[in-house]
């Protein structure tokens, strides 16, 4: 158990920081699992940008690495431009 008010603090925080990325990285997931199943051109260029900007976003916050968002952002904008 920690020692320090600081330590005790760091625990509570970085639950904290857990929880949301935790949700932000599942929403993202979900949303990517969404497109691929898309088989409308239209629907899933509407949804493109939002899903890229999910995965920028966690890629920033270094939820994923920069590369994983890279690989997925490519694969997807394959996957949009194959409809």
């Amino acid at each position: 158990m920690a020692n320090h008010k600081s330590a005790l603090k760091r625990i509570r925080s970085n639950q904290v920081k857990r929880v949301v990325n935790k949700y932000q990285h599942k929403t993202t997931r979900n949303a990517i699992k969404k497109l691929r199943e898309l088989t409308d051109k239209k629907e899933a260029e509407t949804l493109f940008p939002s899903v890229a900007s999910m995965l920028d976003k966690l890629a920033k916050k270094n939820v994923i690495h920069a590369n994983k968002a890279s690989n997925l952002k490519s694969g997807l904008a394959k996957h949009v431009a194959s409809l």
